[in-house]
């Protein structure tokens, strides 16, 4: 929006950080609490499938790999599909594809066809629209608050990782998992539909000029092109989450391992994302303050020291303190990398440049899942996969700290530049 002078205004108020906006933030977490269902559905049945199927343990989490994969590229196409068409019909294309998923998973023959409807039903044309999407979406409702109501929008997904496990759980206990998986499938269609009602609505317009014009001085500051920055959050991206896929999807099996029963396993997923729902909306809070990059950095330091502390305990009660930890230290994450995506990308570019960002996040989460189960299969234990997830995570805080620096650096040549 510009004046007569042609100078750039800031957005119109009236429409940013309102009544209008923060019902959309409510009906966006409910969608993602929802949707989220496949993420972490298949972590839950993970030992049931393994043992009707009798496959090795890394097999058993190839349905998860390809979820992640599928979550993944989904959140590409839907998120180019969200800055051309807005969020209601993709939330709705979405509905669709989980509720014939989780019916065909509960008819699957195979490990491989199992594994085949997560990666494309479930993963790439379903549940990755309830995630990076919905928070690009909500991206643009807000302005003074928008590193929390982001982080509020991110939290739906850890609710539904924190809600969905018990339940999953139960449900395989006393119906099996296929009825399981078959009744997930008919109640995202029940449910998820009505809440595309309260996404109709456009985003605001206003504001876009002044928003493109500051994500430009803020993206000059690094001395970066915004390809350059692209790919250092790709790696970091990539790096953070094959150390998060660690505790977060092999906790349930590594319990079960220790003797502890799977059971066991489920409370402390849930007792980990639960947590993580308080970390997310704490991250929000400190980004309005210090910015996406230094609330990133954050998060991963405090994420390498809870990895660093499930190498030295296994007891039953270091592992639900430690998985709390976890949790609270981790959760923040990746809502911090679409801060600062909207901190140094133009608005209208939002959902492609945040779906990228996302493809590697859980790309990292894929992959990570994978390569936890093949060091289980090929040493006989965790220890060596947790030590594999640490690695990867000191690089990601490596890569965040470079930018970090440079920031600073060039905000020094600034202030002396200007003080001469």
């Amino acid at each position: 929006m510009t004046s007569r002078a042609g100078l750039v205004q800031p957005p119109r108020t009236d429409e940013l950080d309102g009544a209008q906006s923060w019902m959309r933030l409510a009906a966006s977490v409910a969608v993602g609490t929802i949707g989220g269902v496949g993420m972490w559905s298949v972590v839950v049945a993970l030992p049931a499938v393994q043992a009707e199927f009798g496959v090795a343990r890394a097999d058993a989490s190839l349905p998860y790999t390809l979820a992640m994969i599928g979550f993944a590229f989904g959140g590409v196409v839907m998120g180019r599909l969200v800055d051309r068409l807005g969020i209601a019909l993709p939330v709705a294309l979405g509905a669709l594809s989980l509720g014939a998923g989780y019916v065909l998973a509960g008819f699957a023959g195979s490990i491989w066809q199992f594994a085949l409807v997560h990666g494309f039903l479930i993963g790439m044309f379903g549940s990755s629209v309830m995630f990076g999407p919905l928070i690009a979406d909500i991206s643009h409702w807000f302005l003074r608050r928008r590193g929390i109501a982001v982080a509020i929008c991110a939290a739906g997904n850890y609710l539904a990782g924190t809600l969905w496990p018990p339940v999953v759980q139960y449900f395989i206990q006393s119906s099996g998992w296929r009825a399981t998986h078959i009744g997930i499938g008919l109640f995202c269609l029940a449910s998820i539909f009505p809440l595309t009602l309260l996404l109709r609505r456009k985003p605001p317009v206003h504001g876009i000029s002044h928003a493109t014009a500051a994500a430009a001085a803020q993206s000059a500051s690094l001395g970066l092109s915004p390809r350059a920055l692209q790919t250092l959050l790709i790696v970091a991206g990539l790096a953070c989450c094959i150390a998060m896929s660690m505790p977060q999807v092999h906790i349930v099996a590594y319990c079960g391992d220790l003797g502890y029963g799977v059971a066991r396993g489920a409370e402390m997923l849930s007792l980990m994302l639960g947590f993580g729902i308080v970390s997310r909306v704490a991250s929000g809070w400190v980004a309005d303050r210090i910015g996406g990059l230094g609330t990133l950095l954050l998060g991963s330091v405090l994420q390498a020291f809870a990895l660093f502390l499930y190498l030295l305990f296994d007891g039953l009660t270091s592992l639900y303190v430690i998985s709390a930890l976890f949790g609270l230290f981790q959760g923040g994450i990746v809502p911090s990398y679409a801060i600062i995506v909207r901190e140094y990308f133009p608005p209208q570019e939002a959902g492609t440049r945040l779906g990228i960002v996302l493809l590697a996040t859980l790309f990292g989460m894929a992959v990570g899942g994978w390569m936890a189960g093949a060091i289980f299969d090929w040493t006989g234990s965790y220890a060596a996969a947790f030590a594999n997830g640490l690695a990867w995570n000191l690089a990601n805080a490596a890569v965040v700290a470079w930018l970090l620096l440079r920031r600073t650096r060039a905000g020094r040549v600034q202030w002396g530049q200007a003080t001469a």
